[in-house]
């Protein structure tokens, strides 16, 4: 199963590098990963998604919990929550593809954010499978680059991941 873990941890050097070195000396898989500073410049936010029973991701809690950088843990998917990923796509984008790709653009509720005599590129946003969808929905073979962030989520409503 599918499990977004929302890590808060002191923002000081070596501690994402303890956390990823955590998941592969356990064999543990990261799928995407995103960390950035807080409205605290003393704290970083990490969104780590990873696929696992309950077990695992109770056990992966549970270690990181365990280092001393980590001051909070929480799993987005126990609960409601929003998350979104950003895209950037540049596709090829000549004669009739034009009009074809600005319409599929629009229908996806994305952005073209740079154009030239060959190409677009493209801002997405949404879940991954509104991001799977729109590469689905395009001819593979216009795709020139993509660069996908990984999911960045939060918990609906009164939820927040705080000290």
């Amino acid at each position: 199963m599918r499990h977004i873990i929302s890590v808060l941890l002191e923002n000081e050097p070596g501690a994402l590098s303890r956390v990823v070195g955590l998941f592969s000396a356990r064999g543990y898989n990261i799928e995407s990963l995103t960390v950035a500073p807080t409205e605290d410049a003393s704290l970083s936010r990490m969104t780590i998604v990873t696929t696992g029973s309950d077990e695992v991701i109770e056990q992966i809690t549970k270690h990181l919990n365990r280092l001393v950088e980590v001051v909070k843990v929480y799993d987005l998917s126990e609960g409601l929550h929003i998350e979104r990923e950003l895209m950037l796509i540049k596709v090829r984008a000549v004669g009739k593809e034009r009009e074809e790709m600005k319409r599929t653009t629009d229908i996806f509720r994305g952005r073209v954010i740079d154009v030239t005599d060959k190409s677009y590129t493209i801002e997405l946003t949404g879940d991954s499978a509104k991001l799977d969808a729109f590469i689905e929905a395009i001819d593979q073979a216009s795709i020139l680059e993509t660069v996908r962030t990984g999911a960045s989520g939060v918990g609906r409503g009164e939820r927040v991941l705080r000290v």
